[in-house]
């Protein structure tokens, strides 16, 4: 499709991001005030798991390599495993212990406690994510830039209360999906803009694992899990509120279980399952690389089919989100089987399909870097079959992401902490957005509905069955200036090439041929 019609469906209008936004420039006395400006940004961790381990790393290694940071406090409800053997040590005095933080105040059970202390720069959030929002926006109030682990909440009127609170406060902040560091999708983003692949109608991801003990028990429990050595009050969160709801349950309605503890991504009051673990990494960066941001309708489907053991959250579950854009994004899972399906974003005009490839196509033993290969599509006047053909050769662009993609968000995050720019590569409206998705998703799977999103209110609503009326009154408007969902062109955003016998079509009125024959 050419660049004037690409223009004037207006396809991808509304993309907000791109690579990274420009940093701010400022003047010798602003950036002097800057955090981290003359001397060493200070890191403070919440909730000091297993996935905060991998951030504590990235940390110290940068302090190692001299990189102007310096990790300064932590905070966790439980005191930690104190058993030896067992790695790293997750938990409050562990974790403390390996950074080489050694004052009391900045070694606290209540994380309200640490983001008090005026020499912290960033938070670092890797709780619950039913505790992702509230510590968020208090963080924020406080003075604070926070990187934020995925999801970014647990609700979508958290989610909008963080980007509200990130805009207010004008902090830095990035959520943590990694792979927003790959410029894959950018530059998958920028071929897309440009027009290079024709209406982009499909995108396509997927998250498929195995395991035989079930999705997330593999998380040890230990004796030292215990009511003694954890705050269970602060670890619920009833006694807090956020967006106008209770953070969690109270004690009466969830007893201590050391399984809820560890194994919390496993019932719905602490999060959403694979839909907002496992799906955000995905929904992420193919709506970044797409250029849409939230959908007009989702459903989501699934169930519980074989990890009967007590959970909530189901072991196989797909999302279908439709756009006004005219596209759709498919994601689908299982934790039951790991063969995957093709990653992948359909144009009229060619298929991207991301992957690892050879770096060298002819030498067998080259090694593999991920990006995309342009898969161009042979658009026919006739179909070739039930299943047209898979295009195999094509061209390769590759990311060009060296080395581990949590360390580079890291680095590109800091970076913006020190320039003063919000415009990191994973934003608070990105994570929104593709939080919104996925947690539609939820609704849908647990309400039997399909969802529709209001952008006026910001937030889902029963759908009223007109979706596929209004797509085929667009479809009746050949020709036509099309304002049903949003566009203004005069083709409606068509590209196709009707053959002439079609001017024979029409209805015959009082028995007279349209076509004049």
């Amino acid at each position: 499709m050419s660049q004037k019609k690409q223009s004037r469906r207006g396809f991808l209008a509304t993309s907000a991001v791109a690579t990274t936004a420009s940093a701010l420039t400022l003047s010798a006395k602003s950036y002097a005030q800057v955090p981290g400006a003359n001397g060493d940004l200070r890191v403070a961790f919440i909730g000091v798991g297993g996935r905060c381990q991998q951030h504590i790393d990235v940390i110290l290694k940068m302090q190692e390599e001299k990189k102007g940071v310096k990790p300064v406090g932590a905070a966790d409800v439980w005191d930690g495993d104190q058993s030896k053997g067992r790695g790293k040590g997750q938990g409050l005095f562990p974790s403390a212990k390996r950074m080489g933080v050694t004052e009391a105040s900045h070694i606290v059970k209540d994380y309200r406690k640490l983001i008090e202390q005026k020499d912290v720069d960033v938070v670092t959030i890797a709780s619950p994510d039913h505790w992702h929002a509230k510590m968020t926006i208090d963080a924020m109030d406080a003075g604070k830039n926070v990187y934020c682990e995925k999801p970014m909440t647990r609700t979508i009127a958290e989610a909008q209360a963080v980007v509200d609170a990130w805009k207010r406060t004008k902090k830095v902040m990035s959520v943590g999906v990694q792979s927003m560091a790959d410029p894959t999708w950018m530059k998958a983003n920028e071929l897309i803009r440009a027009g290079k692949i024709g209406h982009v109608m499909q995108g396509q991801t997927s998250y498929f694992r195995n395991s035989d003990v079930g999705q997330w028990r593999y998380y040890t429990l230990t004796k030292d899990m215990n009511p003694s050595t954890i705050d269970w009050d602060m670890f619920l969160g009833h006694k807090f509120e956020c967006a106008g709801e209770k953070l969690g349950p109270t004690p009466k309605d969830q007893p201590f279980d050391r399984a809820v503890f560890a194994q919390w991504r496993c019932y719905w009051p602490f999060g959403g399952g694979m839909f907002t673990d496992l799906f955000v990494h995905q929904t992420t960066h193919l709506i970044a690389a797409m250029g849409v941001r939230y959908p007009k309708r989702v459903v989501g489907g699934g169930g519980i089919y074989l990890e009967y053991d007590g959970r909530d959250v189901p072991d196989v579950s797909a999302v279908v989100a439709d756009y006004n854009e005219g596209c759709q994004v498919l994601v689908t899972a299982t934790m039951c089987n790991d063969h995957r399906i093709e990653e992948c974003i359909r144009g009229h005009s060619a298929t991207l399909l991301f992957d690892y490839f050879p770096v060298d196509p002819k030498n067998p033993k080259s090694p593999k870097q991920f990006g995309f290969k342009i898969l161009p599509q042979n658009v026919q006047s006739a179909p070739r079959g039930p299943s047209g053909e898979v295009a195999k050769d094509g061209e390769v662009v590759f990311g060009g992401l060296q080395g581990d993609d949590t360390y580079a968000l890291w680095a590109n995050y800091l970076e913006c902490v020190r320039t003063g720019n919000q415009g990191t590569l994973s934003t608070p409206e990105l994570g929104a957005a593709a939080f919104s998705t996925v947690n539609m998703g939820v609704q849908s799977y647990r309400q039997d509905k399909a969802l529709y999103w209001d952008a006026e209110a910001r937030k889902p609503v029963t759908g009223d069955g007109t979706w596929a009326a209004k797509w085929e009154k667009r479809s009746k408007e050949r020709g036509k200036p099309n304002q049903v969902i949003g566009w203004t062109g005069g083709d409606a955003g068509s590209t196709l090439k009707p053959p002439a016998y079609m001017s024979l079509a029409g209805p015959w009125v009082d028995g007279k041929d349209p076509a004049g024959a």
